[in-house]
């Protein structure tokens, strides 16, 4: 429902004086109910009103501190914002339509508990650096909150890799075997993707994080603001340098966005192996009871539902970073109305983004890879083939695309004889190079071709656990 009833027990639909009262003596008619319905962002940007407050109290103790208000009107002000945020925590607030925003539903009661002082609050500044300023905090919150989810995330992978630093498994390109890897090592992939993903976040919080407040709706003010200390009291470095750029610029909820989407994608990406591998066709892994489910008609079914909820997630927060895209790409300087659509993108997004995250990071925990079949998978699809060429460069002094003729006849051969490369016979090998020696049965088994993987970033198991004592250190 569009309409929202005030203390008074007004109907805001029709209360026209409560909506002049806040557009000022400008109009002379109250705005006609499908323009309240369009014009209206109660319904969304209340999300944003400990942000919205905080900036408030920071712009009254600033008005105070430069002898703009009274230290009496800024004592009561700060307050009663105090009050009118444990209102809308406790949900006993109400939010109105006809007030249009949560910046305006929070002065409105504002002035219903202090009277007069409230009007002195919006005292050089406007609702465009507002909402700029509250916009800011909430986004900047959620970096935070995406960084700590994806450390947590990384912390599981680890655990994995950990414990499997060891087993082996196929490594795959084009989904076909192609070399043996470890677990471990497989696990350190995602590891290295969503670190780059937390840096993501954490460079875009140190980029976005200027105050707008105090650039008014679009050149600044003419009262002698210190725009240094309400920077300093809402945590951010200093002051965006240009009014025009500060109450125009949405580059932070794109940047969010940006990281989001691309943080999506590995999600989705790691989710996609996850259905994968717990098909019974690969039987990999088990998935834990708590993030499947089962079907309405098939009993014997095991769903990997959390894991295909993820991989769908990147749908929403791609299409909210394609929206916001689309609104900005061709607005003038400086606030336009069309920015008032760029919340609910963003406010889809983190919610999705977070909830992924900590699916995520619970299926990682809970999963259980199957070794025997690993290890098993891991020696099919002459995944050792590399391995040989590898041999007969060493230890022939053959050029490697010779060996890698070799190799490929070798393949072929076993191929035919429906059986792997380390089950052919050395009379079979010398048949198709005479100075292959019985050394080469020693890179064909899975355990030796990790272990031999011993270059930096490499799979074997020395290697990856190098690796996993350095993403501690990083993450402690």
């Amino acid at each position: 429902m569009l309409s929202f009833s005030r203390k008074n027990g007004s109907n805001d639909m029709s209360d026209k004086n409560t909506a002049n009262a806040m557009w000022g003596g400008r109009f002379a008619a109250g705005p006609d109910a499908i323009m309240e319905a369009i014009n209206a962002s109660i319904g969304y940007d209340k999300r944003m009103a400990r942000q919205d407050i905080e900036g408030s109290r920071a712009h009254a103790a600033m008005l105070a501190a430069r002898g703009i208000i009274s230290d009496s009107d800024a004592t009561a002000i700060r307050e009663g914002l105090l009050t009118v945020l444990s209102e809308i925590e406790d949900g006993t607030f109400e939010y109105s339509t006809a007030l249009e925003d949560i910046h305006m539903n929070v002065e409105s009661r504002l002035k219903e508990l202090i009277g007069e002082p409230a009007g002195r609050l919006h005292t050089g500044r406007s609702r465009n650096d507002q909402v700029a300023t509250d916009f800011k905090l909430w986004v900047r919150d959620q970096m935070d909150a995406a960084v700590t989810g994806l450390e947590a995330l990384m912390s599981a992978l680890l655990g994995q890799a950990e414990a499997g630093a060891d087993t082996v498994m196929p490594g795959f390109t084009h989904l076909q075997v192609a070399q043996p890897v470890t677990w471990g090592h497989h696990m350190m992939a995602y590891v290295e993707m969503f670190a780059r993903d937390r840096s993501r976040f954490a460079d875009a919080r140190v980029r976005m994080n200027e105050s707008p407040l105090g650039a008014a709706a679009l050149a600044g003010t003419a009262y002698p603001i210190d725009r240094d200390m309400t920077a300093q009291a809402l945590g951010f470095d200093r002051p965006c340098a240009n009014s025009l750029d500060g109450v125009s610029d949405r580059d932070f909820a794109l940047e969010f966005l940006g990281a989001a989407s691309l943080c999506a994608t590995h999600l989705s990406r790691l989710a996609e192996e996850l259905v994968i591998w717990s098909s019974v066709q690969f039987g990999f892994v088990q998935i834990s009871d708590r993030f499947s489910t089962g079907s309405s008609i098939m009993p014997q079914k095991k769903n990997p539902d959390a894991a295909e909820l993820i991989r769908a997630k990147v749908g929403r927060i791609n299409g909210a970073l394609m929206a916001l895209l689309t609104i900005m790409k061709g607005l003038p300087l400086a606030y336009s109305k069309d920015m008032q659509e760029d919340k609910e993108q963003v406010f889809d997004a983190a919610d999705s983004l977070m909830l992924a995250l900590a699916a995520m990071t619970g299926m990682i925990a809970d999963v259980t890879p199957d070794k025997g079949a690993l290890r098993q998978a891991a020696a099919t699809g002459f995944s050792t083939a590399t391995d040989l060429a590898d041999w007969l460069v060493r230890s022939l002094n053959m050029p490697f695309r010779d060996a890698h003729h070799v190799t490929g006849a070798l393949v072929k051969m076993a191929e035919d004889a429906g059986c792997d490369l380390h089950e052919l016979s050395l009379a079979d090998m010398q048949s198709v190079e005479p100075q292959i020696s019985a050394g080469v049965f020693d890179v064909l088994g899975v355990d030796n071709s990790v272990g031999s993987r011993v270059s930096y970033g490499g799979t074997a198991p020395a290697q990856v656990r190098a690796q996993i004592a350095r993403w501690r250190k990083v993450l402690s």
